[in-house]
């Protein structure tokens, strides 16, 4: 048994990030991504949509759970695989927390059962945004496997 399988077991709670989503967020994001639709900018057209507020960008949340990961195992894991599914609109100046468990633990491998919910005023969750989401991250490797970087 590895040593990487050893610190990790099926159940294990991935720790939560959480993460207050501004429009100044969202127009960085937007111009880091090259992504200028003005649902997740202009009040003015989000308005004239009838939606209550500017809409977070769903990539976003791939960058946030894959966040959470690299934060929780640190530089040496790679996020080979991550798939996620919307369930509701997330909007300028609302709270999201990354949730997650382990649901498997192979040899140099981590299976994760991850979910985005939004964050109401009283801290527990009031809807969730994307699940399902799942994730594969590749244990005791530095930008992947076989990278010059890696040991």
């Amino acid at each position: 048994m590895t040593a990487a399988k050893a610190a990790h077991e099926a159940g294990d709670v991935v720790p939560p990030l959480e993460r207050r989503i501004g429009l100044p967020d969202m127009i960085a994001y937007a111009g880091a991504t090259w992504d200028w639709y003005r649902l997740h900018y202009d009040t003015e057209f989000v308005k004239a949509s009838k939606l209550p507020g500017v809409v977070v960008d769903g990539q976003v949340f791939g960058a946030l759970l894959v966040e959470q990961i690299q934060d929780w195992l640190g530089p040496r894991c790679f996020v080979r695989e991550l798939e996620f599914g919307f369930r509701a609109l997330v909007f300028a100046e609302e709270t999201v927390r990354c949730e997650g468990t382990v649901t498997e633990a192979g040899d140099g491998f981590l299976d994760l059962d991850l979910r985005v919910v939004v964050v109401g005023d009283d801290g527990a969750a009031d809807r969730v945004a994307v699940a399902p989401a799942r994730a594969r991250v590749l244990l005791g490797t530095a930008d992947g496997p076989g990278s010059a970087g890696a040991p």
